[in-house]
This record gives structure tokens, sequence and C-alpha cells, in this order.
């Protein structure tokens, strides 16, 4: 997997990403700019949470819809869409977490990159 060197590009798919995010009402949208990061393994994380397993797949194709109509670029991998608690979506540069309520608490993915400059976003 190669990183993206356009670091443009990368915050536009994060933007894009959030804006998914909130057509869908996603809870609590947090990016996390992993760019200063050494071993990082993404530019961005982008988290939320979602109170149903209805929501979470509506946030989750919402997200892939926006960011194919605006970029035409398919994700390079997603995981999480059969167990419903945790949907990943990984653009190589930008990696979405898509929680149920109880997971994202429970796996506290915002401390593990407690290094990384965080944007709190609205939900729509």
């Amino acid at each position: 997997m190669v990183k993206n060197k356009n670091a443009q590009e990368s915050t536009s798919i994060s933007e894009i990403v959030v804006y998914g995010i909130q057509e869908k009402k996603g809870n609590e949208i947090v990016r996390l700019d992993l760019r200063n990061i050494h071993s990082s393994v993404a530019d961005y994380f982008v988290v939320c949470h979602a109170e149903s397993t209805v929501q979470l797949k509506a946030i989750a194709q919402s997200v892939e819809d926006e960011v194919f109509k605006a970029l035409k670029l398919e994700p390079y991998r997603k995981e999480g869409y059969q167990q419903t608690d945790w949907i990943i979506i990984d653009y190589f540069d930008v990696v979405v977490h898509i929680f149920k309520t109880d997971k994202r608490e429970y796996y506290g993915i915002e401390d593990l990159w407690g290094d990384a400059e965080t944007k709190l976003y609205k939900s729509a």
C-alpha cells in the first residue's frame, strides 16, 4: 500500500467523508489528523458512532456514495458490514471508523491516537 503524496487530496476525501456521515446524522464526528505522527498508517481517521445497526449501515453507504459521486473513488477495503458493530472503510490515506455507540466507548480509538490533531464536526 502506497500512501498518497497529495495531502490536499486526502484532506478533500476526509471532508467528503464527514459530509456523508452528516447526511445520515452520525454522532460525535471527529477527524484525527495523523499526518504529523511518524508511525501513522493514514493521513486521517474519521470517527463517528450510530445508535442502531440500520443507522450504522446507512452512514457507511452514504460515505461510499458521496466519495464516489465526488471523486469516482471506490474504497480500497471495507470491513464489518456483516457484524455491524464497527464498520471500517479504507481509502488508503483516509480511514473511516463507524461504530455502534457502545463499541466506540469500548475501543476508545481517539485515545489510541491521542497525539493526533482533532477536529470536531456537528451532526447535520
